[in-house]
């Protein structure tokens, strides 16, 4: 059985599906591995380290002819009408809803794993691509706010004299959360957070963030860990007790995110008004609409002397490592997809494993939405 590894074509996208490392383990497994030519090279990853781990460079027909095709994104519509029938898209589908494409797929036999379907349970954290790449995000958005930030993020003491640290603010304490206290903090800024969910709280001082208290009068905890949307009348009081912290900050990343929902809106026009000049907003919810009013997705725009960053892709700014990771979760999931049998990699019964279960969304045929 063969992997093909499809070349990313979306506008901004760095990445890479596989790597020469996870050439080498999925080899091992018992599968031939095609890579479409020069698939990797943004993310600094070369045809030759490619052959040189085992794998075939090919054009782009050859992956969609291959029995799973590893993708990121979805590929363009040209692609999906020539992958072959029996074959299987592994990818981040990021849709909550079929437009079409999903019928279209399994009217013609063609599988689709989607990545962010893979259910948060013990034995799937090696294959969690969302917590991955979320994690990276996290970090480099906060890298990214240093290079909007014109004062120092640290205290810094010199005998031309002191500057105050950054003011650091972080909405949501998930994955890209989390991370983005570790780093704001390691670069020694004065950071506090804020989530719906009351018992992100330990993890939260744990990394030396202050937790933000708020009584909205409800609890914003959901299914499988992540936060679930409020009532309009809990949004208003939030937004109202949120305002006077957030004019506060040198330096706000928010992270708030609601699966298949638009984005929760945390910071309005009127209290980017009240900030300080100079003041950062990295808006990494900007995809799904924004924590911010004045977001823009993909653009920086200037409000009241405050930059609101849009940005939609962080881990496509850390191609390299995002690759990695995400390359590294396809091995482990690829565990799941083949087994050997008399010498012979054959496909198992998809259905009698959970991972796989929840993750098959257009199986035989049927979509499963």
């Amino acid at each position: 059985m063969r992997v093909g590894v499809y070349k990313e074509t979306g506008s901004g996208e760095t990445r890479v599906s596989a790597t020469p490392d996870s050439v080498a383990r999925l080899i091992k497994l018992g599968l031939e591995v095609c890579i479409e030519k020069a698939a990797g090279e943004q993310a600094g990853y070369l045809d030759a380290d490619y052959e040189a781990a085992g794998a075939s460079i090919v054009a782009t027909q050859s992956v969609l002819e291959s029995d799973f095709v590893f993708a990121i994104n979805l590929p363009e519509k040209k692609d999906l009408a020539a992958i072959a029938s029996g074959s299987m898209l592994v990818l981040f589908l990021g849709m909550c809803e079929d437009d079409g494409t999903l019928n279209e797929l399994a009217g013609r036999n063609v599988d689709v794993l989607a990545l962010e379907r893979i259910p948060r349970i013990s034995r799937a954290q090696s294959m969690d691509i969302l917590s991955s790449q979320a994690n990276i995000g996290g970090y480099r958005a906060v890298l990214e706010s240093t290079a909007h930030y014109k004062r120092f993020f640290p205290l810094m003491m010199t005998s031309a004299g002191s500057a105050k640290p950054a003011q650091v603010i972080i909405l949501g304490a998930g994955v890209a959360g989390l991370q983005a206290i570790a780093t704001a903090r390691r670069l020694g800024a004065q950071v506090r957070a804020y989530d719906v969910r009351a018992e992100v709280k330990e993890q939260i001082e744990s990394l030396g963030a202050k937790f933000i208290e708020l009584d909205i009068g409800e609890e914003g905890g959901g299914e499988g860990g992540y936060a679930k949307e409020l009532s309009d009348e809990a949004k208003q009081r939030q937004q109202q007790l949120l305002s006077d912290e957030l004019k506060k900050a040198d330096i706000i990343i928010s992270t708030a995110a609601i699966p298949c929902r638009p984005a929760p809106q945390l910071i309005t026009a009127e209290t980017v008004q009240g900030m300080r000049e100079g003041s950062v907003i990295i808006d990494m919810a900007a995809a799904t609409g924004g924590n911010c009013a004045l977001t823009q997705a993909g653009k920086v725009v200037v409000e009241h002397g405050v930059e609101i960053i849009g940005y939609t892709n962080y881990p496509a700014m850390v191609p390299t490592d995002a690759s990695s990771f995400f390359a590294r979760n396809l091995v482990n999931l690829a565990a799941l997809l083949v087994s050997k049998e008399d010498d012979a990699v054959v496909r198992p019964d998809y259905m009698q494993d959970e991972i796989t279960e929840a993750a098959l969304i257009v199986y035989k045929g049927e979509v499963k939405f």
